[in-house]
């Protein structure tokens, strides 16, 4: 348990950063399961809009500090070329 006033304030700090990362987390993953799902369906437009709203919350999950910028790139890579091969 924290005792001084310093790793008291650094304890609630943290809970209020826990929520707001947690909150960010959820809408990056929702953002990625409605591409996941619009590939799936097999609509290419549906999936090619989905990530194009996708991409933007990746990236802003980068900034924050959420994910690692490579990661970001990884998933935004592998959405796109499966977005892509549903249209060959």
């Amino acid at each position: 348990m924290a005792n001084s006033p310093q790793a008291k304030k650094r304890a609630r700090q943290n809970e209020r950063r826990f929520a707001v990362n947690k909150a960010r987390r959820s809408r990056i993953r929702t953002h990625l399961r409605k591409v996941e799902e619009s590939i799936a369906s097999g609509d290419q437009a549906a999936a090619a809009e989905a990530l194009k709203s996708a991409q933007p919350e990746l990236m802003r999950g980068v900034t924050k500090g959420v994910l690692h910028k490579n990661t970001a790139a990884r998933k935004m890579s592998r959405l796109a070329s499966r977005v892509k091969a549903m249209g060959a």
